[in-house]
Order: structure tokens, then C-alpha cells, then sequence
């Protein structure tokens, strides 16, 4: 049985990453840097929940050493500080995160991803393409994820991992509900976006799934936007 570890997995996007790969036979390791998330997301059959800050390096190396196989990281941790991010403490910490955090969860994983063939996919946003006015920290982490998944793709391609992202829209989650309750967001999102409706995490799931099966076994250094053509007008 294929193992992945879903960062950022006890709620949100990433709870829809790890509900997409149980269903298709996976056991996964999710990981959550609050406590209450992680322990009303409750462990399952081939589903573990671990308490794991990103920015911690220590925490990182302890986890890590436990897994005997990994076969995949997708990391989908992140955080975001809209309207503070111009105060220099709060861009340095969600660059910590976002950024940071996922380089580390990166280089953790290389060995085991080295020798079982495995694949990585990064989580990286419309923002990835576009700047955000009132998040610059969270658009700079996010155009920088797009730009790591390609330089470590093409830097371990000779041991076998393959590095792709995923670019996710409007996802329909408990922090993005505000916004669909609000009449005029709601309609703003729905407007430019093409398919006319909000992503579920489950959408964004499909899509990691697929860069981590055998179909796309050539395929390395792409980000892929998941957002119902919102990026293509």
C-alpha cells in the first residue's frame, strides 16, 4: 500500500487531498499545526493525524524518521495574513510557512522519496500567476512555490522524484466561506470564474492524485492551475 504525507491535511484543501487518496487506496499521514484541528479530524483506518508545525525543523526530522515508505508529499500547509502582510514580522512569517516550510518538508522527504520512486506536489494558488494587493507575502510565498517546484524538479529528476504543483481558485472552504456568503463576493468570483461555480477540495484532490499516478509518469516541473479556467481570462 502506496503512503503519502498531506501536510496542512486536517481541514480545508488539504482534508479534500487526503479524503481523495483514502478512496483510491492510500494510506496517508496528515499533519496539522493546531491541536484541536487535528484531534477533531480523528485518526481512521490508514489514516493517521499528527500535530506538525512546518517552521520547525526538529519537528520535521522527528516525523520524518518514523515513516519507513513514502511514496508521496503533497504539501498543502499555509497560512495567510490578509491586510497585515505589509508589517514586516507578518510577510517574514507566512514566507516561514508557505515558503520556507515547504522546502523543508521537501529535503526531509528526498531519501525516502529517492528510493521508492516517489512524487511531490506543492500546493501554490492563483497567486502564483497574479498579485494580491493586501496579501504581498502570501502572492511572493506562492509565485516562490511555483518557482521551487520547477528548480527541484529539475534537480531531482535524476533521482527519481518528480516535483509538480497545483495552482488551486475559489475552493469552497471553511475559510473562503465568508466570502461565498457574501452576495457580492460570491457573484465577483462567479463571474470570472468560467465553469461558473466554486471549487470543492475534492477538485483539488482529483487533480493531486492524477500528478501522482503512473499516467503521469513523464510529467515534472508543471504547475497546474485548478480553478475552473478562472487564470485563462
Amino acid at each position: 500500500m502506496k503512503h503519502a504525507l498531506v501536510t496542512g491535511g486536517t481541514r480545508g484543501i488539504g482534508r479534500g487531498v487526503v479524503d481523495v487518496l483514502l478512496s483510491q487506496g492510500w494510506r496517508v499521514t496528515a499533519t496539522g499545526v493546531n491541536p484541536d484541528h487535528v484531534s477533531k479530524a480523528r485518526d481512521a483506518d490508514y489514516l493517521t493525524n499528527r500535530i506538525l508545525d512546518v517552521t520547525d525543523g526538529a519537528g520535521v526530522a522527528a516525523l520524518v524518521a518514523e515513516i519507513d515508505r513514502l511514496d508521496a508529499l503533497i504539501n498543502c500547509a499555509g497560512i495567510t495574513k490578509r491586510g497585515q502582510e505589509y508589517d514586516i514580522d507578518a510577510f517574514e512569517q507566512v514566507i516561514a510557512v508557505n515558503l520556507t516550510g515547504t522546502m523543508r518538508m521537501c529535503t526531509a522527504c528526498h531519501d525516502l522519496l529517492a528510493e521508492s520512486g516517489g512524487a511531490i506536489v506543492n500546493v501554490a494558488s492563483m497567486l502564483t500567476f497574479f498579485g494580491g494587493p493586501l496579501v504581498p507575502a502570501y502572492t511572493a510565498s506562492k509565485g516562490g512555490v511555483g518557482q521551487l517546484t520547477k528548480a527541484l524538479a529539475a534537480h531531482w529528476a535524476k533521482d527519481g522524484i518528480r516535483v509538480n504543483a497545483v495552482a488551486p481558485g475559489w475552493i469552497h472552504t471553511d475559510l473562503t466561506q465568508v466570502l461565498k456568503d457574501d452576495p457580492v463576493r460570491n457573484d465577483t468570483v462567479l463571474s470570472r470564474t468560467p465553469m461558473g461555480r466554486w471549487g470543492d477540495p475534492e477538485d483539488v484532490g482529483r487533480a493531486i492524485s492524477l500528478l501522482l499516478s503512473p499516467d503521469a509518469g513523464f510529467v515534472t516541473g508543471t504547475v497546474i492551475p485548478v480553478d475552473g479556467g478562472y487564470s485563462a481570462v
